[in-house]
């Protein structure tokens, strides 16, 4: 039995080889905040596992790597934002194995947002991919707002070990206050 203990990290990289231009800049807001000396903020990256790809990878090599990554992997952060794709992208593919095979819990990380209270009302964001195994209950996830104390929190507490209770998940008010996205007044 492999120990997983890595954290894959997916986005929709709108098919655009632009960092810039695509949900890969959040990624790349993660890789930045490891680096960072100064920073409290430690995870071990399923994608610094295996050997790279780039976007011009034939698809069958690129479901190979995440397949390979996903099976070492703890647990999957996807980046959610206004521009992701419902349908079309890898994510698809991504959310699709993360759930139905490797059995990983999500972290739905929503990067317009600075509280998730009700994550049902953020379903405009919903890849089908994830709509249909939130709505079927087969995801198991917590929904937060893109920072990074959010996300660290919940790298540190959901594994394929600890997983969400449900699929729709979320932190409390105390918790979003400790993220510093809820003032001590909301």
């Amino acid at each position: 039995m492999t120990y997983r203990n890595g954290t894959y990290i997916a986005f929709d990289g709108l098919g655009q080889t632009d960092p810039i231009l695509s949900d890969f800049k959040y990624y790349g807001a993660i890789q930045a905040w490891t680096a960072n000396k100064n920073m409290d903020f430690k995870y071990v990256n399923s994608h610094d596992k295996t050997c790279a790809v780039r976007d011009s990878s034939l698809r069958t090599t690129l479901e190979a790597r995440i397949r390979e990554r996903q099976s070492n992997s703890k647990n999957m952060v996807v980046i959610l934002s206004s521009d992701t794709r419902k349908t079309g992208s890898m994510l698809t593919y991504e959310i699709e194995k993360a759930v139905d095979y490797y059995k990983i819990p999500l972290i739905i990380a929503y990067v317009d947002y600075q509280v998730v209270a009700k994550p049902v009302k953020l379903s405009k964001y919903w890849p089908e991919a994830l709509r249909s195994r939130i709505e079927n209950g087969t995801a198991k996830a917590i929904h937060i707002p893109f920072t990074k104390d959010a996300i660290l929190k919940s790298v540190e507490q959901f594994n394929v070990y600890n997983m969400p209770v449900t699929a729709m998940d979320n932190y409390s008010k105390a918790d979003h206050r400790t993220f510093g996205t809820l003032g001590s007044a909301g």
